[in-house]
């Protein structure tokens, strides 16, 4: 009886570990789940798309050129925070005409190619941007923005092609429209990640112009990707076709903007971004600044604290993923605008050196404050991610959501011009921080305001279409090319613009 015994509690040991370990590696294989459900439902090639796109050239190639570009102008330039502000709006307008390229991509294909011939274009661009700024001893900084610009342009050029895919699978399929951006958002934190945890070491092994040395790998693989596309030959392509297709294009986009529905949440995007005042620079000179004012952190740690930051940036897109993509636009949007504004508050305790006085150190205090930061930034920006992708109509999916992204850059540029304004009018330079608090408690109340706008913003079903119904219907007679899957092809056709 007491070797039974034995055997039954042995044997249900027995399962309660297999139970155990099936329930551990039943977690670890959601997301694999995850990622076939996509690749099944939109084809393999969007997603790798979105992943070599958004996580390896936007995350981090993005990563490794923003810590190698600031301290580039601080050390190698020897620019002022609020000049390097400027610079770095000069450096993003190639984003402010996504439009442009939009339509290149869509209506006119190259040697019988709608996209393959772009990427390729926009890989070589970034490799002999990022090789000048990496081998030239000493660059003029015009030349140098030059460089610079054209790298930022070919990761703007790659971007829409992805993004023309997303829009147009979001219509396609409204159920998984925030699926697609948390796909995107995720390998963007996570290239972002690996990326910021590297940038402080290589910017000191081998200094900001060796960091642009290896941005060449990035461009690289999208310069692969634009051999290795699989995409159908268009082999009798009329090119007189391609100056109506403009026009129509442009008809459709001003036709669509015109409506209520459209306009009204695209104003409030751009004044709830543009009024968010951008001051990293005055921040970041007055951290890495060795002074016994500041915490003169090192490049290793600032790289350590911006891997940090990519990781509250992942936990607020894994958070909108699994508990906020049902809610309202407004309501969510409400709630992370003014917790946006908040947790700007965490800059003020630290450069006034509050936390010192409470025995928090500068190290672990910025830590929080960039994880919460980063965190609630993308979970203010997922829903209008998610709002952009369902106010294009068919037909000219990939060129409107550039063209709405473009707005929203429009608004990053007027938020980058105006803090650098602000530091140039508090007189915040390289060495002289005395106004920064001021800076960063104007940046807050500013942050706020766009809570008395958000009537702008649609309320209901995020899952649901907010376009009206002669939208999203495609013109009869028009020409247009049944793909199954979205395998990065043409989108655009001509939309009734009744």
């Amino acid at each position: 009886m007491m070797k039974e015994e034995n055997l039954e509690e042995a044997s249900g040991d027995t399962v309660e570990e297999r139970e155990s370990k099936r329930g551990f590696c039943g977690c670890c294989c959601i997301p694999i789940h995850w990622f076939k459900m996509l690749a099944t439902e939109m084809h393999w090639s969007f997603v790798l798309g979105v992943v070599v796109v958004y996580g390896i050239s936007q995350g981090l190639g993005g990563a490794l050129n923003r810590v190698g570009t600031e301290y580039y102008m601080k050390d190698v330039q020897k620019v002022q925070p609020s000049e390097a502000q400027v610079y770095g709006g000069i450096t993003s307008i190639p984003w402010l005409v996504k439009p442009l390229w939009g339509l290149l991509t869509d209506v006119l294909p190259i040697f019988g190619y709608r996209r393959r011939p772009y990427f390729i274009f926009a890989g070589f661009l970034g490799v002999i941007s990022m090789l000048l700024l990496s081998l030239h001893e000493k660059l003029h900084l015009v030349l140098a923005l030059m460089s610079l610009t054209a790298g930022s342009a070919g990761v703007a050029i790659a971007d829409v092609t992805i993004d023309a895919c997303v829009a147009q699978n979001s219509i396609n399929h409204p159920y998984l429209a925030a699926d697609m951006q948390s796909l995107c958002a995720l390998s963007s934190s996570i290239g972002a990640l690996v990326g910021f945890f590297m940038s402080g070491i290589f910017v000191h092994l081998i200094g900001p112009k060796g960091v642009f040395g290896l941005l060449t790998i990035p461009a690289g693989l999208v310069f692969l990707i634009g051999i290795l596309l699989d995409e159908p030959y268009m082999p009798n392509f009329d090119y007189r076709q391609v100056n109506q297709r403009f026009i129509d294009a442009g008809k459709a986009m001003w036709t669509t903007l015109k409506c209520p529905d459209v306009w009204r949440p695209c104003l409030y995007m751009y004044i709830s971004i543009a009024v968010s005042l951008d001051i990293h620079e005055g921040m970041f000179y007055w951290y890495t600044q060795d002074s016994k004012d500041g915490p003169s952190f090192s490049q290793e740690t600032v790289g350590f604290i911006f891997s940090i930051g990519s990781v509250g940036s992942l936990l607020g897109a894994i958070l909108y993923q699994n508990v906020l993509k049902d809610y309202p636009f407004r309501d969510l949007l409400f709630w992370t605008q003014l917790l946006f504004g908040l947790s700007g508050m965490l800059d003020l305790i630290l450069v006034l050196r509050l936390n010192l006085k409470f025995g928090i150190s500068d190290y672990f205090f910025i830590v929080i404050d960039e994880s919460v930061f980063r965190m609630i930034g993308r979970l203010k920006w997922m829903p209008l991610l998610v709002l952009s992708a369902k106010l294009c109509p068919l037909g000219i999916e990939g060129t409107f959501f550039a063209l709405l992204m473009s707005i929203d850059n429009v608004g990053l540029l007027s938020a980058t011009w105006g803090g650098g304004f602000l530091l140039h009018v508090l007189k915040v330079t390289r060495t002289n921080f005395d106004s920064l608090w001021l800076a960063i408690l104007i940046r807050n109340l500013l942050r706020v305001s766009p809570l008395f706008l958000l009537y702008l913003v649609p309320r209901g079903d995020p899952n649901s279409s907010f376009l009206p119904a002669e939208f999203l219907e495609i013109k009869e007679g028009t020409e247009t090319q049944a793909t199954k899957n979205i395998e990065l092809v043409s989108l655009i056709n001509d939309v009734d613009g009744k």
